[in-house]
C-alpha cells in the first residue's frame, strides 16, 4: 500500500509538473493561453491511451508487468521534456508520459484494491488516492523553492525523470503480482507465492469461479447488461467531473500569476501546491466518511460543493493567501469526488477485469481531463482573460453533470453480478 502511494504521488506530480513549469515555458517561447492549454492537455490525451491500452495489458499480462513498463515510459517522456526547445515537440513527450501515466493509474488502482480486505478497501483506495496530490505537494514546495528560482522550469522535468527512474528497481525487487491477478489466470503457484509474500497461508485449490473465469476484455464490461451501465455512468460521469478537476489543476498557476498585481512563477506556482493540500486531505478523510456512509450520497455531495467552489475560484483574489486558501478549498471538495469515483471503480468491475475496466473509464475520463486546459484556454481566447467568473463557472458545470450521472449509478459489487451470472448459467 505505501508503495502504491508513493507510485500515486509520482503520477501526480509528473502530470501537474507541466503545470508547474507554464508560466517558464510562455516567458521562453511566447505563447497564449490557447497554445499553453495545447501544452497542458497532452499529457492528459496519452493518460487516456495509456489507460486504456495498458489497463487491458495489466489484466493480460499482469499488473507487476505493466506498471514497470509504465515507469520506463515516464521516465523517458519527463527527461525529453526537459530539452524541448518548441511547442511541437513537448506535446509529443508529455504525450508519452502520459501513457504510462494513465497504465499506471489503473494498475495501481487495481492492485490496491486486490491487496487490502473488504473492511478497509474504501479507505485503503482514498489513501491511495490521496496520494496523488501528495506528490503534487513535494513537487510543488520543491518546484516553488528550488526548482523553478534556482534553475528555471527545465529543471522540473528532469527532477520527475529521476524520482520515476529511481522507484524502477525499487517496484521490480518489492512489489509482487497479485493474487487475484494469478487466480483469474487459473495459476495456483502464482497465487501461494503472492500469499506466502503477504505472509499467509498457501491454498490447496482455486475456487471453481476463479478458475472457470471468462478473460478480460473491454467488450465483457459492455456487454454485459448489469455491467454495461455502470461501466458508462462511470465512464461519463467521471469525465465530466475532470473538466472541472483539471480546470484549477492547469490553470491555476497561470491565472495567478497573470492576475493583477501579478506573481513571480515561483510565487504563483504555490497556489497549486495549496491545492494539493486541501486535496490530499480531501481524500484521506473522505475515505473513512465511504467506510461508515457509503461511496453513492457523500460522493455526490463533494460534487455539488466542488463545483460551488470552483465558480467561487472565479471571484478572483486580492492577495496571494486569498488564492491559496481558494485553491485549498477547490482541492479538497473535488479531490474527495476523485475518491469516491476510485472507490466505486474497485466496487463496480469484477476482479477478473478490473485493471480492463478502470482502464477503460479512465480512458473516457481522461477525454475530460484533456479538454479542461483546452475548453478553458479557447473561453479564455473567446472572452477575455478579465472574464475569469463568467470561465470558472462554466468550468464548474462539468461537476454538476457528473453529480446527476453518479447519482444514477446502480450500488452493487462487480464480484457480485459474476457469481449470480454464473448462477443463472448453472
Amino acid at each position: 500500500m505505501v508503495l502504491m502511494v508513493l507510485l500515486n504521488a509520482l503520477d501526480g506530480f509528473d502530470v501537474l509538473s507541466s503545470a508547474f513549469a507554464a508560466p517558464g515555458i510562455s516567458a521562453e517561447w511566447g505563447i497564449e493561453r490557447a497554445a499553453l492549454g495545447i501544452v497542458l492537455s497532452a499529457e492528459l490525451v496519452g493518460m487516456g491511451f495509456g489507460s486504456v491500452l495498458l489497463g487491458g495489458a495489466a489484466d493480460k499480462y499482469g499488473r507487476k508487468m505493466t506498471m514497470l513498463a509504465c515507469l520506463v515510459a515516464m521516465a523517458l517522456g519527463m527527461f525529453l521534456a526537459s530539452i524541448a526547445d518548441s511547442v511541437a515537440p513537448m506535446v509529443g513527450f508529455r504525450f508519452l508520459t502520459g501513457i504510462g501515466i494513465g497504465g499506471m493509474l489503473a494498475a495501481t488502482n487495481a492492485v490496491t484494491a486486490e491487496s487490502t480486505n473488504t473492511k478497509w478497501r474504501k479507505a485503503a483506495i482514498a489513501a491511495y488516492v490521496a496520494g496523488y496530490p501528495l506528490g503534487a505537494i513535494i513537487g510543488g514546495v520543491a518546484a516553488s523553492e528550488w526548482l523553478l528560482p534556482t534553475y528555471g522550469w527545465r529543471a522540473v522535468f528532469d527532477f520527475g525523470a529521476i524520482v520515476t527512474a529511481a522507484l524502477i528497481p525499487v517496484m521490480l525487487l518489492v512489489v509482487p503480482e497479485t493474487a487475484a491477478f494469478h487466480a483469474s489466470k487459473g495459476n495456483l503457484a502464482g497465487v501461494n507465492k503472492t500469499l506466502g509474500a503477504f505472509g499467509k497461508q498457501p491454498i490447496e485449490a482455486l475456487p471453481a469461479a476463479a478458475a472457470d473465469a471468462a478473460k478480460p476484455k473491454v467488450t465483457d464490461i459492455l456487454s454485459n447488461p448489469k455491467l454495461r451501465p455502470v461501466t458508462l455512468l462511470l465512464a461519463f460521469g467521471y469525465m465530466f467531473h475532470t473538466i472541472t478537476f483539471y480546470y484549477i489543476l492547469k490553470f491555476a498557476v497561470q491565472i495567478v500569476a497573470d492576475y493583477p498585481p501579478g506573481y513571480a512563477p515561483g510565487e504563483a506556482a504555490t497556489v497549486l501546491t495549496w491545492a494539493n493540500v486541501g486535496g490530499f486531505f480531501g481524500s484521506l478523510l473522505f475515505g473513512f466518511v465511504m467506510a461508515r456512509l457509503g461511496i453513492k450520497w457523500p460522493t455526490a455531495l463533494m460534487l455539488l460543493i466542488g463545483s460551488v467552489a470552483v465558480a467561487a475560484f472565479g471571484l478572483g483574489r486580492e492577495t496571494l493567501d486569498g488564492w491559496q486558501w481558494a485553491t485549498i478549498l477547490t482541492g479538497f471538495f473535488t479531490n474527495a469526488a476523485i475518491s469516491g469515483y476510485y472507490a466505486a471503480f474497485a466496487r463496480g468491475f469484477p476482479a477478473y477485469a478490473r485493471a480492463t475496466g478502470t482502464g477503460f473509464v479512465l480512458g473516457i475520463g481522461r477525454l475530460g481531463a484533456a479538454g479542461s486546459p483546452i475548453i478553458a484556454g479557447a473561453l479564455f481566447t473567446i472572452l477575455g482573460n478579465d472574464e475569469l467568473l463568467t470561465v470558472s463557472i462554466i468550468m464548474a458545470m462539468g461537476s454538476v453533470a457528473s453529480l446527476i450521472l453518479f447519482l444514477m449509478l446502480p450500488e452493487r459489487e462487480g464480484d457480485d453480478v459474476v457469481a449470480e451470472d454464473a448462477q443463472a448459467a448453472s
